[in-house]
């Protein structure tokens, strides 16, 4: 880290400093500012930024007397364009889609942001209605840090690449069928999806069912438990070392016919061997993906297509959208969107961890290399669903179960990009999906940024 900037720090170092008085909020967002104008242009993460009004926000809580009960005192924060933030329109990836008026007030996870002592430097992009595992707006796509010809995934892209490269410490998403662990594996960051109920969701129609769950994006295993904590209303989390756990292997992909690539089973592989240094052991345990789940999933996300955009006129979307809209329609006209099948495929992931006796559950993160940085809204519908499905199809499932799941990197492809792996957990177990990342940080140390 440079010591001329806060730039580069992990969420925990600035609190710690701001409450320490070692620095200043308003210093700390500056230099991120000054870093978001210098490379976001080349990345397109943000949709806006809020400059004159994230300095104000940030001498506010340096003027607060309890600066040593705020867990982010100072932390400069991005927040994904889909999650209300008092004083913006909503976004939702497109001019076309978005909320007329202005926010009133602030989505819960961004009040408890706020509340913890962070600062909203600015909201971040994503594709349109967050459809998309990439993502691309009508001014061209969002780019990878890692390799500005490649996607950071979707739909929390633009959270992503802003964490990815520097330009904030920390970024909320959301996850509705891998929102927050694709492109963290794109990314090379770790992203936990919370189970059903842990953190608040509050999008109303626009919660795909149930299946979409906020969070954040980190650097570090320490800034995700942080992250975490703060969006479920808990005390700082404090992870400690896990008992010796059983740990199912599985390569299976959910999406018949799709198979992961050399790179991904390597990750995998030493992903298992890290478990086992760790004192762990691993068992080969394929779950079981029926065909009649994997409709459901296709039927589910048609359909919340179809429900969110009730009230648009529906000419000014994208093509894509508004092929995946009719498809919806029919889906939902249909019956094919049903919660009893959702409550089934849950009652059977869980029970998949008691009947293999496993703890936890190890895939690939994604399938193949993260798909080129294309403005994809121009690009026909069946080209996109066949971008997504073959890359990356290991996160769907546990949206539809409920289950909580976190997507960590091992190490880099031989193309230069970031390797991750996932685990997944039953119900209750982000910490100790928490645990484990973090045994994965201490003996297989990552690097943290990305040079943009």
């Amino acid at each position: 880290m440079d010591t001329t900037t806060w730039v580069g720090a992990t969420a925990k170092q600035i609190a710690r400093a701001v409450r320490r008085g070692d620095t200043n909020a308003t210093q700390v967002v500056a230099d991120h500012l000054e870093q978001i104008g210098i490379s976001d242009p080349a990345l397109g993460a943000f949709r806006v930024v809020r400059g004159g009004e994230a300095i104000t926000e940030a001498e506010k809580v340096d003027e607060q007397e309890d600066l040593a009960n705020l867990p982010l005192a100072g932390v400069p924060v991005a927040v994904k364009e889909n999650t209300a933030v008092a004083g913006l329109p909503t976004w939702h990836g497109s001019a076309a889609a978005r909320t007329a008026e202005v926010a009133e007030e602030d989505h819960e996870v961004v009040r408890r942001l706020r509340g913890a002592g962070a600062v909203v430097v600015g909201v971040t992009k994503m594709p349109e209605m967050g459809l998309w595992a990439v993502t691309d707006d009508e001014n061209g796509p969002t780019r990878n840090p890692w390799d500005l010809d490649r996607t950071p995934g979707g739909s929390s892209g633009g959270s992503a690449a802003a964490v990815a490269a520097g330009l904030v410490p920390m970024a909320q998403g959301n996850d509705g069928l891998g929102s927050i662990r694709i492109p963290a594996a794109c990314c090379g960051l770790v992203g936990l999806k919370p189970g059903r109920g842990v953190v608040p969701v509050d999008f109303g129609d626009k919660d795909w069912f149930g299946l979409v769950e906020n969070g954040v994006l980190t650097t570090t295993v320490a800034d995700a438990a942080l992250g975490f904590s703060v969006l479920a209303g808990m005390a700082p989390a404090k992870l400690v070392e896990p008992a010796r756990l059983r740990v199912g292997v599985s390569l299976r992909s959910p999406i018949s016919g799709v198979k992961p690539d050399e790179a991904n089973v390597s990750a995998v592989t030493k992903a298992s061997k890290l478990l086992v240094d760790a004192g762990h052991d691993t068992v080969v345990a394929d779950p079981r993906y029926p065909t009649a789940v994997q409709l459901g999933v296709l039927a589910t996300w048609f359909a919340g297509a179809y429900k969110n955009s009730e009230g648009l006129d529906l000419r000014t979307l994208q093509p894509r959208t508004r092929r995946h809209i009719r498809l919806g329609r029919a889906a939902t006209r249909a019956g094919l969107v049903r919660e009893s099948q959702r409550a089934a495929w849950r009652e059977r992931s869980i029970g998949f961890f008691a009947d293999r006796n496993v703890d936890l559950l190890l895939t690939p993160a994604l399938a193949t290399a993260p798909p080129p940085a294309l403005q994809y809204s121009s690009i026909p519908w069946y080209r996109n669903m066949r971008a997504n499905a073959e890359y990356a199809p290991y996160a769907a499932p546990w949206n539809f179960a409920g289950l909580p799941a976190i997507v960590v990197p091992v190490g880099f492809r031989p193309d230069g990009l970031p390797l991750a792996v996932q685990l997944v957990g039953p119900p209750d177990s982000e910490l100790l999906l928490l645990s484990v990342a973090g045994q994965f940080e201490v003996r297989n140390p990552w690097q943290r940024h990305a040079l943009v």
